[in-house]
């Protein structure tokens, strides 16, 4: 199937702007053209798209992003260094989950104690129970306890 600028643009969330910078900065090469000039855009594209959309969201440079697109119009021969960019990118998406659960822990922490304050009226917290808080961030349990939490309401 073949897509114009703007239909993909509305199934990718890309701006034609992008689309177009893209296109002509290589990193999309594969983008035919009408006889008039107008970009026609393939499954292959919209691939390409995806993957480049993923690693712009783990941080990785649009610089980077063409490296990998060059590497992948050179085919079999760059397959492990392919390999070896999706590794590096999967550990950064890894450690970027692990810091958002931290996050997460701590507004449900907060969630929870706030709802308690709403049902009992009062928002104190006793000094041991802060104590035991400052250690559970700490030593990065406050994380791993309601994360287990939530495993046993799933099973």
């Amino acid at each position: 199937m073949n897509y114009t600028i703007g239909e993909l643009s509305k199934i990718m969330n890309v701006s034609i702007h992008t689309l177009r910078y893209y296109n002509n900065e290589g990193l999309l090469p594969f983008v035919q053209r009408k006889p008039n000039g107008q970009r026609i855009f393939t499954h292959r594209d919209l691939i390409f798209l995806n993957t480049i959309e993923c690693l712009k969201s783990t941080g990785m440079p649009l610089k980077e992003i063409k490296q990998y697109i060059e590497w992948c119009i050179e085919g079999m021969p760059t397959v492990p260094q392919r390999y070896e960019l999706f590794l590096e990118r999967k550990a950064i998406v890894e450690e970027q989950i692990a810091q958002m659960q931290k996050i997460l822990a701590t507004i449900n922490y907060k969630c929870d104690f706030y709802k308690k304050a709403i049902e009992t009226g009062k928002v104190d917290i006793c000094e041991s129970e802060r104590q035991l808080l400052a250690q559970k961030i700490l030593d990065g349990t406050l994380c791993q306890r309601r994360h287990r939490q939530i495993g046993r309401q799933d099973s």
